[in-house]
Formats: C-alpha cells, sequence, structure tokens
C-alpha cells in the first residue's frame, strides 16, 4: 500500500483472524474495539501514534480514532463494520491524508466503511438488541498505568449510556488467539528479526572505547530505519560498565569505558512485528578471562533452555529446569555454594541473586506479547530465550537472547545473523568500521 513503508499482510490474514474469533462468541454477541488514543506530551506535542495491538491482529488499520464493530449470528458467521476518521481539508494540508474508504478495505477485507462520526448512532441502533458486548480489556499481568486507554474510556461510556448491557472482556480469546502464530505473521517476524540482527551486526564494527552510549543508539536507529523498520519495538537498552546490571536501564548517556562490557538489548518493529535480542560485547573487542568465564556459562545456559524448550513443555517447568541448571553455572564462577543448591535443589532461591528475571516471554505484535500464565509450548509460537548473570560487586552483566519459532521437533532461531560464540563476536569487532 503506498501509504506504508512495509508490505502488509494480506487482508485474507485480518479476515480469517475475524472469522477465528466470531467463531468462538455465542451468536447476538456485539463485538467492540477501538483504536489507541494519539497521547499529548506538553503545550501541542503529542506522542508518535502506537497502535492497538488487537485492533491491528483484526484489521491490519494503522490509523488513529479507528473502531471495529462485529455483529456476530449464528454458527460464527458475522457481519464486521470499521469506522475512520474522515480526511478534510485541514488534516490534508497539516498531516496528509487519512485512509479512503476503498485502501480500507484493501487492507481488512472489510467491504462497510463508515465514518467514525456515525460510532454513537451504530451503538443505540445495535446494543439494545445485543446478547453480549465484547470488549477490548488489557490484562496483561505485567501492565501497570494510570493512564485511561481509548478502550477503557469508551467501555466506561458505553457502560453509563446501557446500564442493561452484559460487557464481556475478549482478553483471554484473543491472547489464545494470538500466542499461535499464522504463516503471515512469521513472516513479519522474520523480517523484524532480520533487521534487528543485521542492524546489530553493522554497529558492532564501530564500537570503541570512548564511544558514547547514545552514539551506538543513533547507529543503530541509522541502521533499522534504513532497512524500512519503523522504529525501535521498544526504548533500546545500551548499557556499559556497571549498568549492564541494571536490567531496564534505558538513559543511554554514558561512554563507554576501555575494559568495560556493554549489554545491548534492542528490536527493531516492522510491519506492526517486533525483534527483541540481547547481545554483550567487550568495549574494547576482547574479553577479559572474568568476562569470558561470565558469558560462556551465559551462553551455555541459554543453549540448554534452547534444547528442552519443544512442544508439549509447559513454560513454568521450563523455566524452573532452567534455574536448576543456571545454579550449577553460578556454582562453578563461585558465586553461589553447594550448601545454597542444596537447600531446593530443583529451583534453588540463591539463583535468584544474580539472574532476577524469567528466561522467555512470547514475541509478536507486542514485545512482551500476550499469553496465558502457564502455556504449553506448541508449533508455530514465538518466544524469547534470555538468561543473563548479573554480578554487581564486579561491575559484570551478561544476558544473551535470541527469538525462535517453536517447530515440531524444536526451535528456529530467527536471528542467526548476529553473532553468539565469543570468536565470532571478537572476530567481527576487529573488522574496524
Amino acid at each position: 500500500m503506498h501509504t506504508l513503508r512495509y508490505t502488509p499482510m494480506p487482508a485474507s490474514f485480518h479476515s480469517g483472524r475475524r472469522d477465528a474469533l466470531a467463531a468462538q462468541l455465542p451468536a447476538g454477541s456485539l463485538v467492540i474495539v477501538h483504536a489507541n488514543d494519539i497521547y499529548p506530551t506538553n503545550a501541542d506535542g503529542t506522542l508518535a501514534h502506537h497502535q492497538n495491538a488487537n485492533l491491528f491482529y483484526l484489521t491490519g488499520i494503522d490509523q488513529e480514532e479507528s473502531v471495529l464493530i462485529m455483529i456476530i449470528g449464528q454458527g460464527g458467521s458475522h457481519q464486521d463494520i470499521l469506522l475512520l476518521r474522515e480526511t478534510n481539508e485541514r488534516i490534508i494540508i497539516w498531516e496528509g491524508a487519512r485512509l479512503t474508504r476503498e485502501l480500507a478495505t484493501a487492507i481488512s477485507g472489510i467491504s462497510d466503511v463508515r465514518w467514525t462520526d456515525t460510532y454513537n448512532a451504530l451503538l443505540a441502533e445495535l446494543v439494545p438488541s445485543a446478547k453480549q458486548i465484547w470488549l477490548e480489556r488489557d490484562n496483561h499481568p505485567r501492565r501497570y498505568t494510570y493512564v485511561q486507554t481509548r478502550n477503557e474510556r469508551m467501555a466506561a461510556a458505553l457502560k453509563a449510556s446501557y446500564p442493561d448491557a452484559e460487557l464481556c472482556s475478549l482478553y483471554d480469546t484473543l491472547t489464545a488467539m494470538r500466542l499461535v502464530k499464522q504463516p503471515e505473521e512469521i513472516a513479519q517476524l522474520r523480517e523484524a528479526c532480520r533487521i534487528t540482527g543485521e542492524g546489530f551486526t553493522d554497529v558492532l564494527r564501530g564500537i570503541r572505547p570512548g564511544v558514547g552510549e547514545w552514539e551506538l543508539e543513533a547507529d543503530l536507529s541509522r541502521a533499522y530505519i534504513r532497512r524500512r523498520a519503523r522504529k525501535f519495538s521498544f526504548l533500546p537498552i545500551i548499557a556499559s560498565g556497571q549498568d549492564t546490571c541494571v536490567l531496564h536501564y534505558i538513559s543511554n548517556h554514558k561512554v563507554c569505558e576501555d575494559g568495560s562490557l556493554i549489554l545491548f538489548d534492542i528490536g527493531a518493529e516492522y510491519g506492526g512485528y517486533a525483534g527483541d535480542m540481547t547481545r554483550t560485547v567487550p568495549t574494547n573487542g576482547r574479553f577479559t578471562p572474568r568476562q569470558r568465564d561470565v558469558y560462556n556459562a551465559v551462553l551455555a545456559v541459554h543453549r540448554y533452555a534452547r534444547s528442552i524448550m519443544r512442544p508439549g513443555v509447559a513454560r513454568l517447568d521450563y523455566e524452573k529446569q532452567v534455574r536448576a541448571f543456571m545454579a550449577e553455572r553460578l556454582l562453578e564462577l563461585g558465586l553461589i555454594s553447594k550448601a545454597d543448591i542444596a537447600v531446593n535443589p530443583a529451583d534453588p532461591p540463591a539463583v535468584r541473586r544474580y539472574y532476577m528475571h524469567g528466561t522467555s516471554h512470547s514475541l509478536g505484535i507486542d514485545v512482551h506479547d500476550v499469553a496465558p500464565n502457564n502455556p504449553v509450548f506448541a508449533v508455530n509460537q514465538v518466544w524469547t530465550i534470555e538468561p543473563g548473570i548479573y554480578i554487581a560487586e564486579e561491575g559484570i552483566g551478561v544476558r544473551i537472547e535470541t527469538d525462535v519459532l517453536i517447530t515440531a521437533d524444536g526451535t528456529e532461531d530467527l536471528i542467526p545473523n548476529a553473532p553468539l560464540d565469543i570468536a565470532d563476536i571478537e572476530r567481527i569487532m576487529s573488522e574496524q568500521a
């Protein structure tokens, strides 16, 4: 489409997702999903629009003030209506024209496209006869915000206007659907991961003592955007020295010192889908003996975790096995004792002193993509694998992360173009740009 930087998924993908959703809802249901707001900053400033993931999943529409309405009939039949912000002369002059009805149909596969100003009249027509109203609810367990989303605001307004309406959440149904990726999604994820890995490898050749973390962020941004990524898929972490032990360091303000490590936790977004990769490298291109030992310990855990990620394995059991394996690596590094492990050999609590986070999360439209609390790994799910060891007293933090597609007999690394082994990292860094 001429309005998009990326190649969109075909309309048949979004139509298929609506078919799958409708098949799981009772006849007489009404589905309403809104776009995300454009959030203000200060004065007349705004943040860039970031679309609601479920609206994008069901329609492919990446435009503010859009609404999907689905009227669910018998046997999974459904009538879909897409509401769009209507372009006027002022919008054309200041912001550029918005989607036409014809282009919105080509993207979404929805033939009934109307303007958003018909929303309230549609509610008055459809809500009173609906048996249940199914709404977007963000129940992600790690969600924490004081800001009310457009979907939450519209749900409150709907309840106030129609107090007898039965409001239901789409969260669990859409979470289960989004956990297993369709071929079209896997193609977008492959491209996001390709850009993520290639861009990092470009930047790796230019690292040297005295470079600013912010310079590396700028170099990565250029490497990603020139490959047609829209942006980073999350705020990039480029942490050197002591801050390699800060899990979500994002200020990227320091100079990288000789002898220190640099931890890159980065990703590119392509076509609405996220890459997510972590590599830890020596600023001067050569690991010290201690850095080498810690890195190889993390790499061993990374490879072990990948070896046991198989269809049929429950995620929480997997995480427990990884922590038990990590305990042995921490013992070899002299960080914990045999007595620490003996407290609970199956899941030693001492591991948490140096490895505080989980090994894997689902990846998709969102970086921490939606998933049930304890899903069972299955074919065509996409997960990260990202163990780490953080030794604050030594100023050494190492995390190694890649993204994998679960296959019938194991996993496929979606970022094979970014080095993992110390020898490959040091070789590429010796090829100074």
